[in-house]
Protein backbone atom coordinates (compact mmCIF):
# COMPACT_ATOMS: atom_id res chain seq x y z
CA UNK A 1 0.00 0.00 0.00
CA UNK A 2 1.31 3.53 -0.60
CA UNK A 3 1.58 5.77 1.86
CA UNK A 4 0.13 8.23 -0.39
CA UNK A 5 -2.48 9.07 -2.64
CA UNK A 6 -0.51 8.90 -6.08
CA UNK A 7 -3.03 6.68 -8.02
CA UNK A 8 -5.48 8.78 -10.11
CA UNK A 9 -8.86 6.97 -11.78
CA UNK A 10 -10.76 9.32 -14.37
CA UNK A 11 -13.87 7.53 -16.01
CA UNK A 12 -15.88 9.76 -18.67
CA UNK A 13 -19.38 10.47 -18.42
CA UNK A 14 -21.76 8.44 -19.89
CA UNK A 15 -18.98 8.88 -22.80
CA UNK A 16 -20.67 7.40 -25.91
CA UNK A 17 -24.18 9.39 -25.20
CA UNK A 18 -22.15 12.16 -24.23
CA UNK A 19 -19.64 12.20 -27.62
CA UNK A 20 -23.16 12.08 -29.55
CA UNK A 21 -24.52 15.07 -27.81
CA UNK A 22 -21.33 16.61 -27.73
CA UNK A 23 -21.65 16.52 -31.75
CA UNK A 24 -25.26 16.70 -32.83
CA UNK A 25 -26.49 20.56 -30.98
CA UNK A 26 -30.03 19.09 -30.88
CA UNK A 27 -29.74 16.03 -28.46
CA UNK A 28 -27.88 17.98 -26.00
CA UNK A 29 -30.02 17.64 -22.70
CA UNK A 30 -31.94 15.21 -24.08
CA UNK A 31 -32.36 11.81 -23.36
CA UNK A 32 -29.77 9.93 -25.69
CA UNK A 33 -29.53 5.74 -25.81
CA UNK A 34 -26.61 4.39 -27.55
CA UNK A 35 -26.38 0.66 -28.66
CA UNK A 36 -28.05 -1.92 -30.41
CA UNK A 37 -31.11 -0.44 -31.93
CA UNK A 38 -32.67 -3.65 -32.71
CA UNK A 39 -35.05 -6.07 -31.20
CA UNK A 40 -32.72 -7.91 -29.29
CA UNK A 41 -29.78 -4.64 -29.11
CA UNK A 42 -28.00 -3.91 -25.61
CA UNK A 43 -27.71 -0.42 -24.54
CA UNK A 44 -24.09 0.06 -24.49
CA UNK A 45 -24.56 3.40 -22.95
CA UNK A 46 -27.06 5.86 -21.17
CA UNK A 47 -27.30 9.89 -21.42
CA UNK A 48 -27.86 10.99 -17.81
CA UNK A 49 -30.81 12.10 -18.79
CA UNK A 50 -32.30 8.53 -20.07
CA UNK A 51 -30.84 7.47 -16.61
CA UNK A 52 -33.35 9.57 -14.91
CA UNK A 53 -36.15 7.25 -16.52
CA UNK A 54 -34.27 4.07 -15.24
CA UNK A 55 -32.27 3.07 -18.47
CA UNK A 56 -28.69 2.02 -18.01
CA UNK A 57 -26.22 0.20 -19.58
CA UNK A 58 -26.85 -3.68 -20.45
CA UNK A 59 -30.27 -3.45 -20.48
CA UNK A 60 -32.21 -4.47 -23.38
CA UNK A 61 -33.16 -1.94 -26.19
CA UNK A 62 -36.80 -2.97 -25.76
CA UNK A 63 -37.05 -2.34 -22.05
CA UNK A 64 -35.28 1.13 -22.82
CA UNK A 65 -37.81 2.29 -25.23
CA UNK A 66 -40.76 1.42 -22.94
CA UNK A 67 -38.84 2.94 -20.33
CA UNK A 68 -38.08 6.33 -22.27
CA UNK A 69 -39.68 6.01 -25.62
CA UNK A 70 -38.53 9.54 -26.25
CA UNK A 71 -35.67 9.34 -25.89
CA UNK A 72 -32.75 9.19 -28.96
CA UNK A 73 -31.68 5.73 -29.86
CA UNK A 74 -28.37 5.42 -32.38
CA UNK A 75 -26.56 2.52 -32.94
CA UNK A 76 -23.12 4.22 -32.42
CA UNK A 77 -20.14 5.56 -34.05
CA UNK A 78 -17.25 3.96 -32.91
CA UNK A 79 -14.38 6.16 -34.72
CA UNK A 80 -15.69 9.30 -33.20
CA UNK A 81 -15.11 7.35 -30.02
CA UNK A 82 -11.76 6.15 -30.52
CA UNK A 83 -10.77 9.46 -31.86
CA UNK A 84 -12.20 11.49 -28.34
CA UNK A 85 -10.71 8.64 -26.15
CA UNK A 86 -6.91 9.22 -28.06
CA UNK A 87 -7.58 13.01 -26.95
CA UNK A 88 -7.95 12.08 -23.33
CA UNK A 89 -5.11 9.17 -23.48
CA UNK A 90 -2.95 12.09 -24.68
CA UNK A 91 -4.11 14.45 -21.92
CA UNK A 92 -3.00 11.75 -19.68
CA UNK A 93 0.73 10.95 -20.47
CA UNK A 94 1.28 14.70 -20.49
CA UNK A 95 1.02 13.80 -16.35
CA UNK A 96 2.82 10.47 -16.86
CA UNK A 97 3.91 8.07 -18.69
CA UNK A 98 2.27 5.30 -16.51
CA UNK A 99 -1.36 5.37 -17.76
CA UNK A 100 -3.20 1.99 -17.55
CA UNK A 101 -6.33 2.68 -19.98
CA UNK A 102 -9.17 0.27 -18.99
CA UNK A 103 -11.66 0.92 -22.14
CA UNK A 104 -11.76 3.77 -24.05
CA UNK A 105 -13.47 6.12 -21.49
CA UNK A 106 -11.68 5.18 -18.44
CA UNK A 107 -7.69 4.84 -17.22
CA UNK A 108 -5.70 4.50 -14.28
CA UNK A 109 -2.85 7.30 -13.86
CA UNK A 110 0.39 6.79 -11.57
CA UNK A 111 0.97 10.55 -10.38
CA UNK A 112 4.45 9.16 -9.00
CA UNK A 113 5.93 8.25 -11.75
CA UNK A 114 5.15 11.12 -13.30
CA UNK A 115 6.29 15.45 -12.84
CA UNK A 116 4.40 16.12 -10.48
CA UNK A 117 6.47 18.54 -7.64
CA UNK A 118 4.09 18.44 -5.14
CA UNK A 119 2.34 14.69 -3.97
CA UNK A 120 0.58 16.47 -0.63
CA UNK A 121 -3.40 15.87 -0.57
CA UNK A 122 -3.15 19.51 -2.11
CA UNK A 123 -1.07 18.84 -4.93
CA UNK A 124 -2.50 16.27 -6.20
CA UNK A 125 -6.10 17.87 -6.03
CA UNK A 126 -4.83 20.49 -8.00
CA UNK A 127 -3.44 18.41 -10.75
CA UNK A 128 -6.93 16.60 -10.64
CA UNK A 129 -8.46 20.17 -10.97
CA UNK A 130 -6.58 21.01 -14.02
CA UNK A 131 -6.89 17.38 -15.28
CA UNK A 132 -10.27 18.08 -15.81
CA UNK A 133 -10.40 21.45 -17.55
CA UNK A 134 -7.60 19.94 -19.99
CA UNK A 135 -9.83 17.05 -20.64
CA UNK A 136 -12.90 19.33 -21.42
CA UNK A 137 -10.62 21.42 -23.50
CA UNK A 138 -8.97 18.71 -25.50
CA UNK A 139 -12.38 16.67 -26.15
CA UNK A 140 -14.71 19.72 -27.56
CA UNK A 141 -16.47 19.98 -23.78
CA UNK A 142 -16.34 15.94 -22.92
CA UNK A 143 -16.44 16.11 -18.74
CA UNK A 144 -15.26 13.41 -16.35
CA UNK A 145 -14.89 12.14 -13.35
CA UNK A 146 -11.98 11.59 -11.34
CA UNK A 147 -10.73 10.16 -7.93
CA UNK A 148 -7.44 9.64 -6.51
CA UNK A 149 -6.39 7.66 -3.88
CA UNK A 150 -3.54 5.05 -2.70
CA UNK A 151 -4.41 2.08 -4.13
CA UNK A 152 -6.09 1.65 -7.83
CA UNK A 153 -9.32 0.00 -5.55
CA UNK A 154 -9.75 3.23 -3.84
CA UNK A 155 -9.14 5.42 -6.92
CA UNK A 156 -11.69 3.60 -9.19
CA UNK A 157 -14.48 3.77 -6.04
CA UNK A 158 -13.94 7.42 -5.51
CA UNK A 159 -14.17 8.64 -9.17
CA UNK A 160 -17.67 6.79 -9.13
CA UNK A 161 -18.45 8.88 -5.84
CA UNK A 162 -19.96 12.54 -7.07
CA UNK A 163 -20.78 11.60 -10.88
CA UNK A 164 -21.01 13.25 -13.12
CA UNK A 165 -18.34 15.42 -13.67
CA UNK A 166 -17.08 14.51 -9.86
CA UNK A 167 -13.74 14.86 -8.04
CA UNK A 168 -13.05 12.75 -4.88
CA UNK A 169 -9.61 12.69 -3.27
CA UNK A 170 -9.41 10.14 -0.50
CA UNK A 171 -6.92 11.00 2.56
CA UNK A 172 -4.06 7.85 3.23
CA UNK A 173 -5.93 6.31 6.26
CA UNK A 174 -9.17 6.71 5.34
CA UNK A 175 -9.61 3.91 2.98
CA UNK A 176 -11.12 1.62 5.24
CA UNK A 177 -14.13 3.93 6.64
CA UNK A 178 -15.18 4.54 3.09
CA UNK A 179 -15.64 1.61 1.71
CA UNK A 180 -17.01 -0.30 5.08
CA UNK A 181 -20.62 1.08 4.52
CA UNK A 182 -20.98 0.68 0.61
CA UNK A 183 -22.19 -2.67 -0.65
CA UNK A 184 -20.32 -5.57 -1.13
CA UNK A 185 -20.61 -5.31 -4.97
CA UNK A 186 -17.64 -2.15 -5.27
CA UNK A 187 -15.33 -4.58 -4.66
CA UNK A 188 -13.57 -6.15 -7.74
CA UNK A 189 -14.59 -9.35 -8.44
CA UNK A 190 -18.23 -9.56 -7.02
CA UNK A 191 -20.29 -10.17 -9.42
CA UNK A 192 -24.15 -11.00 -9.13
CA UNK A 193 -22.88 -14.98 -8.42
CA UNK A 194 -20.76 -14.08 -5.80
CA UNK A 195 -23.11 -11.11 -4.39
CA UNK A 196 -25.64 -13.95 -3.73
CA UNK A 197 -23.38 -16.68 -2.44
CA UNK A 198 -22.25 -14.10 0.02
CA UNK A 199 -25.66 -12.68 0.71
CA UNK A 200 -26.78 -16.07 1.65
CA UNK A 201 -24.49 -15.89 5.00
CA UNK A 202 -25.36 -12.58 5.56
CA UNK A 203 -22.77 -10.76 3.74
CA UNK A 204 -23.96 -7.52 2.04
CA UNK A 205 -21.98 -4.32 2.53
CA UNK A 206 -18.30 -4.40 2.73
CA UNK A 207 -18.01 -3.99 6.52
CA UNK A 208 -19.66 -7.49 6.74
CA UNK A 209 -17.15 -8.61 4.14
CA UNK A 210 -14.78 -7.68 6.82
CA UNK A 211 -15.82 -9.45 9.32
CA UNK A 212 -15.18 -13.30 7.43
CA UNK A 213 -12.59 -15.06 7.70
CA UNK A 214 -9.98 -15.61 4.89
CA UNK A 215 -11.10 -19.29 5.58
CA UNK A 216 -14.37 -19.03 5.10
CA UNK A 217 -14.07 -17.19 1.81
CA UNK A 218 -11.97 -19.63 0.69
CA UNK A 219 -14.62 -22.21 1.16
CA UNK A 220 -17.61 -20.26 -0.29
CA UNK A 221 -15.23 -18.63 -3.55
CA UNK A 222 -12.43 -20.92 -4.07
CA UNK A 223 -8.55 -20.10 -2.90
CA UNK A 224 -7.81 -17.47 -5.29
CA UNK A 225 -11.18 -15.37 -5.36
CA UNK A 226 -11.60 -15.77 -1.35
CA UNK A 227 -7.77 -14.64 -0.77
CA UNK A 228 -8.04 -11.89 -3.02
CA UNK A 229 -11.96 -10.68 -1.14
CA UNK A 230 -9.90 -10.98 2.09
CA UNK A 231 -7.64 -8.23 0.99
CA UNK A 232 -9.59 -5.90 -0.86
CA UNK A 233 -12.10 -5.51 2.39
CA UNK A 234 -9.72 -4.41 4.18
CA UNK A 235 -8.22 -1.94 1.13
CA UNK A 236 -5.03 -3.77 0.81
CA UNK A 237 -4.43 -3.52 -2.69
CA UNK A 238 -0.55 -2.94 -4.22
CA UNK A 239 -1.53 -3.14 -8.21
CA UNK A 240 0.67 -1.55 -9.77
CA UNK A 241 0.14 0.86 -12.93
CA UNK A 242 0.64 -0.76 -15.93
CA UNK A 243 0.81 0.95 -19.13
CA UNK A 244 0.84 -1.45 -21.75
CA UNK A 245 -2.21 -4.47 -21.19
CA UNK A 246 -1.65 -7.39 -23.05
CA UNK A 247 -4.59 -8.96 -25.13
CA UNK A 248 -5.71 -12.51 -23.70
CA UNK A 249 -7.48 -13.13 -26.36
CA UNK A 250 -9.34 -12.27 -30.09
CA UNK A 251 -13.08 -12.63 -30.55
CA UNK A 252 -16.17 -11.45 -32.28
CA UNK A 253 -19.00 -12.54 -31.70
CA UNK A 254 -22.55 -11.87 -33.09
CA UNK A 255 -26.25 -11.26 -31.38
CA UNK A 256 -28.92 -11.92 -34.15
CA UNK A 257 -32.71 -10.47 -34.01
CA UNK A 258 -34.04 -13.57 -35.43
CA UNK A 259 -33.25 -17.40 -33.84
CA UNK A 260 -31.45 -18.78 -36.31
CA UNK A 261 -31.60 -22.84 -37.36
CA UNK A 262 -30.58 -23.21 -39.98
CA UNK A 263 -26.94 -25.32 -40.15
CA UNK A 264 -25.41 -24.13 -42.81
CA UNK A 265 -26.06 -20.68 -42.10
CA UNK A 266 -24.78 -20.80 -38.84
CA UNK A 267 -21.45 -22.30 -40.25
CA UNK A 268 -21.25 -19.58 -42.90
CA UNK A 269 -21.15 -17.07 -39.68
CA UNK A 270 -18.58 -19.04 -37.82
CA UNK A 271 -16.15 -18.84 -41.01
CA UNK A 272 -17.14 -15.56 -41.52
CA UNK A 273 -15.83 -14.91 -37.84
CA UNK A 274 -12.98 -17.14 -37.83
CA UNK A 275 -11.98 -15.00 -40.95
CA UNK A 276 -12.18 -11.90 -39.20
CA UNK A 277 -10.46 -13.14 -35.88
CA UNK A 278 -7.39 -14.46 -37.75
CA UNK A 279 -7.73 -10.93 -39.76
CA UNK A 280 -7.51 -8.97 -36.81
CA UNK A 281 -4.36 -11.63 -35.14
CA UNK A 282 -2.34 -11.07 -38.31
CA UNK A 283 -3.03 -7.23 -38.14
CA UNK A 284 -1.24 -7.59 -34.67
CA UNK A 285 1.13 -10.19 -35.48
CA UNK A 286 -0.10 -12.37 -32.73
CA UNK A 287 -1.08 -16.04 -32.99
CA UNK A 288 -3.50 -18.10 -30.45
CA UNK A 289 -3.45 -22.09 -29.49
CA UNK A 290 -6.97 -21.91 -28.15
CA UNK A 291 -10.32 -21.89 -30.33
CA UNK A 292 -13.31 -21.07 -28.22
CA UNK A 293 -17.29 -21.06 -29.92
CA UNK A 294 -19.64 -19.68 -27.69
CA UNK A 295 -23.26 -20.25 -28.80
CA UNK A 296 -26.41 -18.82 -27.24
CA UNK A 297 -29.36 -20.37 -27.33
CA UNK A 298 -33.28 -18.79 -27.32
CA UNK A 299 -33.77 -19.82 -24.29
CA UNK A 300 -30.33 -17.78 -22.94
CA UNK A 301 -28.35 -21.36 -22.15
CA UNK A 302 -24.97 -20.55 -23.37
CA UNK A 303 -22.73 -23.21 -24.30
CA UNK A 304 -18.74 -22.84 -25.29
CA UNK A 305 -16.17 -25.45 -26.56
CA UNK A 306 -12.86 -24.63 -26.34
CA UNK A 307 -10.18 -26.90 -28.16
CA UNK A 308 -6.56 -25.70 -27.92
CA UNK A 309 -4.03 -26.55 -30.64
CA UNK A 310 0.03 -28.03 -30.43
CA UNK A 311 1.21 -24.73 -31.31
CA UNK A 312 -0.03 -21.40 -32.17
CA UNK A 313 -1.59 -20.33 -36.00
CA UNK A 314 -3.47 -17.96 -37.58
CA UNK A 315 -4.32 -19.53 -40.15
CA UNK A 316 -7.89 -18.67 -41.13
CA UNK A 317 -8.35 -22.00 -42.85
CA UNK A 318 -6.99 -23.56 -38.90
CA UNK A 319 -9.28 -21.97 -37.29
CA UNK A 320 -12.20 -22.29 -39.02
CA UNK A 321 -12.12 -25.92 -39.32
CA UNK A 322 -11.82 -25.94 -35.79
CA UNK A 323 -14.29 -23.76 -34.94
CA UNK A 324 -16.94 -25.55 -37.52
CA UNK A 325 -16.15 -29.02 -35.71
CA UNK A 326 -16.74 -27.19 -31.91
CA UNK A 327 -19.62 -25.71 -33.54
CA UNK A 328 -20.60 -29.26 -33.95
CA UNK A 329 -20.57 -30.46 -30.28
CA UNK A 330 -23.60 -28.12 -29.64
CA UNK A 331 -27.37 -28.70 -30.56
CA UNK A 332 -28.43 -25.92 -31.99
CA UNK A 333 -31.96 -26.94 -33.24
CA UNK A 334 -33.79 -24.89 -31.11
CA UNK A 335 -32.76 -21.67 -32.76
CA UNK A 336 -29.43 -19.79 -32.34
CA UNK A 337 -29.39 -16.03 -30.87
CA UNK A 338 -25.90 -15.34 -30.10
CA UNK A 339 -22.39 -17.21 -31.97
CA UNK A 340 -18.84 -16.00 -31.49
CA UNK A 341 -15.46 -17.24 -32.35
CA UNK A 342 -12.48 -16.09 -30.09
CA UNK A 343 -8.73 -17.19 -30.15
CA UNK A 344 -7.20 -17.27 -26.75
CA UNK A 345 -3.31 -18.64 -25.34
CA UNK A 346 -1.99 -15.68 -27.57
CA UNK A 347 1.68 -15.20 -29.23
CA UNK A 348 4.08 -13.47 -31.44
CA UNK A 349 5.06 -16.71 -33.57
CA UNK A 350 3.73 -19.19 -35.12
CA UNK A 351 5.73 -22.93 -36.54
CA UNK A 352 4.68 -22.69 -40.10
CA UNK A 353 5.10 -26.15 -40.74
CA UNK A 354 2.63 -27.87 -38.97
CA UNK A 355 -0.40 -26.28 -40.18
CA UNK A 356 1.15 -26.41 -43.78
CA UNK A 357 0.58 -30.19 -43.44
CA UNK A 358 -2.42 -30.10 -41.19
CA UNK A 359 -5.06 -31.10 -43.67
CA UNK A 360 -7.43 -32.14 -41.13
CA UNK A 361 -8.26 -30.10 -37.77
CA UNK A 362 -9.64 -33.45 -36.18
CA UNK A 363 -6.18 -34.50 -36.75
CA UNK A 364 -4.17 -32.09 -34.09
CA UNK A 365 -4.25 -32.55 -30.47
CA UNK A 366 -7.43 -31.66 -28.73
CA UNK A 367 -7.50 -30.68 -25.11
CA UNK A 368 -10.55 -28.56 -24.66
CA UNK A 369 -12.44 -26.86 -21.91
CA UNK A 370 -16.24 -27.95 -22.23
CA UNK A 371 -18.67 -25.30 -20.57
CA UNK A 372 -22.53 -25.03 -20.23
CA UNK A 373 -24.25 -22.20 -18.45
CA UNK A 374 -27.34 -19.93 -17.91
CA UNK A 375 -26.03 -17.38 -16.03
CA UNK A 376 -21.91 -17.03 -15.48
CA UNK A 377 -20.01 -14.11 -14.51
CA UNK A 378 -17.52 -12.56 -17.17
CA UNK A 379 -13.80 -13.63 -16.26
CA UNK A 380 -12.66 -10.64 -18.01
CA UNK A 381 -9.96 -12.72 -20.56
CA UNK A 382 -11.24 -11.25 -23.69
CA UNK A 383 -10.03 -7.80 -23.78
CA UNK A 384 -9.72 -7.57 -27.34
CA UNK A 385 -13.64 -7.92 -28.53
CA UNK A 386 -15.53 -7.26 -31.19
CA UNK A 387 -19.23 -7.75 -32.66
CA UNK A 388 -20.03 -8.69 -35.80
CA UNK A 389 -23.98 -7.73 -35.93
CA UNK A 390 -23.93 -5.19 -38.32
CA UNK A 391 -20.22 -5.64 -39.85
CA UNK A 392 -19.44 -5.65 -43.64
CA UNK A 393 -16.76 -7.63 -45.30
CA UNK A 394 -17.02 -10.79 -47.32
CA UNK A 395 -19.09 -13.21 -46.95
CA UNK A 396 -16.08 -15.92 -46.65
CA UNK A 397 -16.75 -19.38 -47.28
CA UNK A 398 -20.67 -19.47 -46.63
CA UNK A 399 -22.46 -22.00 -48.41
CA UNK A 400 -23.70 -20.26 -51.67
CA UNK A 401 -27.33 -21.39 -50.95
CA UNK A 402 -27.27 -19.41 -47.51
CA UNK A 403 -25.23 -16.38 -48.61
CA UNK A 404 -28.09 -14.23 -49.60
CA UNK A 405 -29.33 -15.17 -45.62
CA UNK A 406 -26.12 -14.12 -44.39
CA UNK A 407 -26.09 -11.14 -46.06
CA UNK A 408 -29.34 -9.91 -44.71
CA UNK A 409 -28.26 -10.69 -41.10
CA UNK A 410 -24.75 -9.44 -41.45
CA UNK A 411 -24.54 -6.40 -43.95
CA UNK A 412 -24.67 -3.07 -42.32
CA UNK A 413 -27.41 -0.74 -42.37
CA UNK A 414 -26.69 2.01 -45.29
CA UNK A 415 -29.15 4.67 -43.04
CA UNK A 416 -28.04 3.34 -39.43
CA UNK A 417 -29.68 5.82 -36.81
CA UNK A 418 -26.96 8.57 -35.50
CA UNK A 419 -24.67 8.05 -38.46
CA UNK A 420 -23.07 10.49 -40.10
CA UNK A 421 -23.90 11.26 -43.56
CA UNK A 422 -23.34 14.45 -46.04
CA UNK A 423 -25.40 15.97 -49.04
CA UNK A 424 -24.06 17.30 -51.94
CA UNK A 425 -26.65 20.11 -51.71
CA UNK A 426 -27.81 20.79 -47.87
CA UNK A 427 -23.69 19.15 -46.46
CA UNK A 428 -23.04 17.23 -43.47
CA UNK A 429 -25.89 16.12 -41.04
CA UNK A 430 -27.15 12.59 -39.11
CA UNK A 431 -29.61 9.75 -40.03
CA UNK A 432 -32.60 10.73 -37.68
CA UNK A 433 -34.56 7.70 -38.95
CA UNK A 434 -35.02 5.05 -42.04
CA UNK A 435 -37.77 3.03 -43.15
CA UNK A 436 -40.31 2.36 -46.03
CA UNK A 437 -37.44 3.86 -48.94
CA UNK A 438 -36.92 6.79 -47.19
CA UNK A 439 -34.00 8.67 -44.93
CA UNK A 440 -34.52 11.78 -42.84
CA UNK A 441 -31.41 13.58 -42.19
CA UNK A 442 -31.04 16.56 -39.24
CA UNK A 443 -28.64 18.66 -40.79
CA UNK A 444 -25.94 19.74 -38.28
CA UNK A 445 -22.96 19.75 -36.89
CA UNK A 446 -21.03 20.41 -33.42
CA UNK A 447 -20.13 24.10 -34.31
CA UNK A 448 -23.68 24.85 -36.57
CA UNK A 449 -25.78 24.35 -33.25
CA UNK A 450 -29.37 22.86 -34.08
CA UNK A 451 -30.26 22.20 -37.96
CA UNK A 452 -33.23 21.81 -40.25
CA UNK A 453 -34.93 17.58 -40.86
CA UNK A 454 -34.77 16.57 -44.58
CA UNK A 455 -36.10 13.55 -45.70
CA UNK A 456 -34.97 11.67 -49.08
CA UNK A 457 -35.78 8.45 -51.28
CA UNK A 458 -33.27 5.97 -49.49
CA UNK A 459 -31.39 5.77 -52.96
CA UNK A 460 -30.53 9.45 -53.57
CA UNK A 461 -27.69 9.79 -55.32
CA UNK A 462 -26.55 13.01 -53.63
CA UNK A 463 -26.91 11.74 -50.37
CA UNK A 464 -24.19 9.50 -48.73
CA UNK A 465 -23.32 8.11 -45.64
CA UNK A 466 -19.08 8.84 -44.39
CA UNK A 467 -17.37 5.79 -43.29
CA UNK A 468 -18.78 4.23 -40.36
CA UNK A 469 -17.45 1.79 -37.53
CA UNK A 470 -20.32 0.41 -35.76
CA UNK A 471 -20.53 -0.13 -31.81
CA UNK A 472 -20.32 -3.41 -30.91
CA UNK A 473 -23.82 -4.36 -29.57
CA UNK A 474 -22.59 -6.61 -26.71
CA UNK A 475 -19.21 -3.78 -25.88
CA UNK A 476 -20.76 -2.77 -21.70
CA UNK A 477 -18.18 0.09 -21.27
CA UNK A 478 -19.83 2.90 -19.19
CA UNK A 479 -19.73 2.49 -15.28
CA UNK A 480 -23.99 2.50 -14.04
Amino acid sequence: MRSAATILHVDLDAFFAAVEQRDKPSLRGRPVVVGGVGGRGVVATASYEARAFGVHSAMSTREARARCPHAAYLSGRFEAYRESSRAVMAVLRRISPLVEPLSLDEAFVDLAAGDVPDLTLDGVTTVARRLKTELREATGGLCGSVGVGTSKLVAKIASDLEKPDGLVVVPPGTERDLLRPMRVGVIPGVGPATAERLRRVGVHTVADLERVSAEELVRLVGQAHGASLYRLARADDDRPVVAEREAKSVSVEGTYDTDLVDRRLLEGLVDRQAAQVTERLRRARLSGRTVTVKVRLHDFTTHTRASTLPAPTDSTRVVTRLARALLAEVDTSAGVRLLGVGVSGLADWIQEDLFELAENVDGLQDASDSRDSRDSEDSGDANVSENDHGAGGEEGSAPQDAAAALSALVRPRRWAPGSDVVHAAHGPGWVWGSGVGRVTVRFETAETGPGPVRTFRDDDPELSPLPRHPLPDQAVPDAP
